[in-house]
């Protein structure tokens, strides 16, 4: 019998509430992440990838922010209507986040070791000089030589690539089931970031911890992931293993993301870009939100949402393959 996933997403859908009304920022996305696997969620900015991580975390600001439908299995449970009670014993414990940028997630005003602990006491029934001992291991686990005079410093007195080993550690510091990265190495330069994502793929081989990355940088998911899924205008596109991406993408959208990335044996004078920009959330009603932007759009796709075909081994959101293809909705 087949394990059960860490993570079941279940027709998500979470909504903004203004004076103009409901904004679907997700809208009914369906995904797993099994045990120890790492998975990528690539797209362009506010195609609903942080909301989902959010979503999943029960961070939505309320209000406006709101999960207005689905289900969000964690471990088994379905934590959409868990009260707050419950989130605190669940974030950090099962389930940990690493935000974007490390500085403004550390608090100024603590050391790094008061911070640490503090996570490591509220999930664990140990004593102070234990959860201490602990903290400077899980340092020492991310590639921290000086733990302990580190765990006596302030998080300015750290590098920028220092902050988020120790973001990283503080995460993993209850050993959770899934760590949840959203653009960890955005603010980082390209040494630093190639360090910080070897790491996660060794602590993910240590630990059995799966990861799920939230990324734009489709270098990140070649390097770190073994499945990726596609988002636009808050809808999964396609979702296929890493290699069916990069050999065989069957999304235009996917296509146009791949061409996107400069080529050093190209000489281009002009690199390429998707026409156009990432609709307004809320804003297409009818049809498929990429048609605007589609070099392959016909009739039909301006009149009609297409479902998510199964076409392989991939899942794809396009009528282009319809024929062979079986709807997964």
């Amino acid at each position: 019998m087949a394990e059960a996933p860490v993570l079941d997403v279940k027709h998500l859908k979470t909504s903004f509430f203004s004076s103009d009304g409901e904004v679907p920022a997700v809208d009914e996305i369906s995904f797993a992440v099994q045990k120890g696997e790492i998975i990528g969620i690539v797209g362009e900015s506010g195609c609903g990838k942080s909301v989902t991580s959010l979503s999943i975390m029960k961070l939505i600001p309320q209000p406006p922010g709101k999960i207005v439908g689905g289900q969000i299995f964690l471990n088994g449970e379905d934590i959409v209507n868990a009260s707050e009670k419950r989130m605190r014993q669940i974030r950090g414990n099962e389930v940990a986040m690493i935000f974007q940028e490390p500085m403004t997630s550390l608090n100024p005003l603590f050391t790094i070791g008061q911070q640490l602990t503090e996570a490591i006491l509220i999930h664990n029934k140990i004593g102070k000089k234990a959860a201490f001992q602990q903290s400077v291991e899980m340092l020492k686990l991310v590639g921290l030589a000086r733990a302990e005079q580190i765990m006596k410093e302030y998080p300015h007195q750290l590098s920028g690539g220092m902050r988020q080993r120790v973001m990283i550690a503080m995460a993993l510091s209850c050993h959770p089931k899934l760590l949840i990265a959203d653009e960890p190495t955005t603010a980082l330069d390209v040494t630093i970031q190639a360090q910080i994502l070897a790491l996660m793929k060794d602590l993910n081989v240590k630990l059995d911890t799966a990861i799920v990355m939230i990324t734009h940088d489709l270098g990140i998911v070649a390097e770190l992931c073994q499945r990726v899924i596609v988002m636009y205008a808050g809808k999964i596109v396609e979702e296929s293993s890493v290699q069916a991406i990069f050999k065989e993408p069957k999304h235009p959208y996917t296509l146009g993301l791949l061409k996107s990335i400069p080529d050093i044996r190209d000489k281009k004078e002009r690199l390429y870009s998707i026409p156009g920009n990432v609709p307004k959330p809320g804003s297409i009603t009818q049809g498929c939100r990429f048609a605007a932007r589609c070099e392959y759009v016909f009739d039909r796709c301006l009149s009609e949402n297409p479902p998510l075909y199964n076409a392989g081994d991939t899942n794809v959101r396009c009528f282009l393959h319809e024929s062979g293809g079986v709807a997964n909705v």
